[in-house]
């Protein structure tokens, strides 16, 4: 925006728009953003010069020990969304003592859900590899996700083999954060057909109920998966509040109950915006679960 339209606003807008960049300057000092780093070799063909691409986000400070790594996967009905949306978690994570890695992925129609998970898996596989280069422990990597993103991350806790077939001899994520996750168990969600407009996921998952189940991180979870952290909206879509305790009591069953929490009146959308602010509940139960030290 030029100076003159900035000048053009009203004073009551100029001053929060000021302010909030103000913020955001001043959040972005404590932390150094690798922006737009490949995870898929340039010569491999299929390569995305965009999709392929992440940012990782790094503490400034210098720690005594490496610092736990969040691997963010963005939401958006898994056919729109971007990484650079989402700077601002990358330098909230980065500024409390978390090496923050932001992706993109491959999104329909271009590819189908299987496709996208490939991809995440490739992005966390490049980032044990690189991962120490930022300051950042490849052996406390954890994911994380909103919307259609936490129903990756979930996936990418509970699957080994979406490691395995790369080459890993085991799954390195350690845990996953759910933050009002969708896609948990697609296999049930698109039997049912149940909520207007349910066709529209057809088009990422496709009309083989086997590719639904095999992409839903229920029918992987076992006694032996990580440890989830999970929030839910108190006001979100109820196809996600429902899927959600669905999945904790799955994993109650196993032994391994996640920990478990409902924000009052929160929204779908709201859920991942609140994570503008650095004190949100959501940032205060991640330090304590990934280890991270203040």
């Amino acid at each position: 925006m030029r100076f003159s339209r900035l000048l053009a606003l009203p004073a009551v807008l100029l001053i929060v728009l000021l302010v909030l960049v103000a913020h955001e300057m001043a959040q972005a000092r404590p932390s150094r953003r690798f922006a737009n780093l490949t995870y898929v070799p340039t010569t491999e063909a299929g390569f995305d010069a965009e999709r392929h691409r992440l940012d990782v986000y790094a503490p400034r400070r210098k720690a005594a020990a490496p610092y736990p790594v969040v691997v963010f996967i963005h939401g958006g009905s898994w056919n729109s969304g971007n990484k650079n949306f989402y700077s601002f978690i990358g330098r909230r994570l980065a500024k409390q003592g978390v090496v923050a890695v932001v992706i993109n992925y491959r999104l329909a129609p271009t590819v189908l859900v299987p496709a996208m998970a490939d991809d995440c898996a490739r992005a966390v596989i490049w980032t044990t590899q690189h991962i120490a280069q930022y300051g950042g422990d490849p052996q406390r990597l954890f994911t994380m996700g909103h919307s259609a993103g936490g129903g990756l991350a979930a996936l990418l806790a509970a699957d080994n083999t979406l490691f395995t077939r790369r080459g890993l001899a085991t799954n390195p994520v350690r845990g996953a954060i759910l933050d009002d996750p969708a896609g948990l168990d697609m296999y049930d969600y698109l039997r049912k057909m149940q909520y207007g407009g349910d066709e529209q996921y057809l088009v990422p998952f496709g009309k083989d109920p086997a590719v639904w189940k095999a992409v839903s991180p229920m029918y992987y979870v076992t006694a032996a998966t990580p440890p989830f952290l999970m929030f839910v909206g108190g006001e979100t879509y109820p196809s996600i509040s429902s899927s959600s305790a669905k999945f904790r009591q799955k994993l109650k069953g196993l032994g391994r109950e996640p920990q478990f929490s409902v924000l009052p009146g929160k929204k779908h959308v709201p859920m991942v915006l609140q994570l503008y602010w650095q004190n949100n509940v959501v940032y205060q139960e991640l330090l304590k679960f990934v280890g991270a030290a203040r």
